[in-house]
């Protein structure tokens, strides 16, 4: 009975962070004086937790990615993750070319691809050392 619990905790850890994550937009936009956004902003992450937890019973890759048990979903995981790093690399590296540009300073973008850069260099290090 311990598993099944420990496994339902499982399933539910992303679509609860989701729901949390749309109470701090709702938090955040209504500080900022647009609380109709702040509901719409908590209202599709409640709906896209909900999906989560609607898709799991029908979706092998939600299931798998809601619960990373499964070598070869955790292995699509982790490559899409590179992917996403990739783009996201090109993305900050094109913005901030662009803001110079314009003769702007590109400080957000500068700050992003420093975090990114030292990241990806404490992460070889450390993976390197473990092994």
């Amino acid at each position: 009975m311990q598993t099944t619990t420990k496994t339902s905790r499982k399933y539910l850890a992303t679509p609860v962070f989701g729901v949390l994550m749309g109470v701090v937009y709702l938090v955040a936009l209504s500080v900022a004086g647009n609380p109709v956004s702040g509901v719409f902003a908590f209202a599709v992450m409640v709906a896209f937790s909900g999906g989560l937890l609607l898709a799991r019973r029908r979706s092998e890759t939600v299931r798998g990615l809601l619960d990373h048990r499964d070598e070869r979903i955790t292995a699509i995981d982790l490559r899409a993750t590179a992917v996403t790093a990739l783009v996201m690399i090109a993305v900050v590296l094109v913005a901030f070319v662009v803001e110079i540009a314009r003769g702007q300073s590109g400080w957000p973008y500068s700050m992003l691809g420093a975090v990114g850069g030292v990241t990806y260099l404490a992460a070889v290090i450390v993976l390197r050392i473990r092994g």
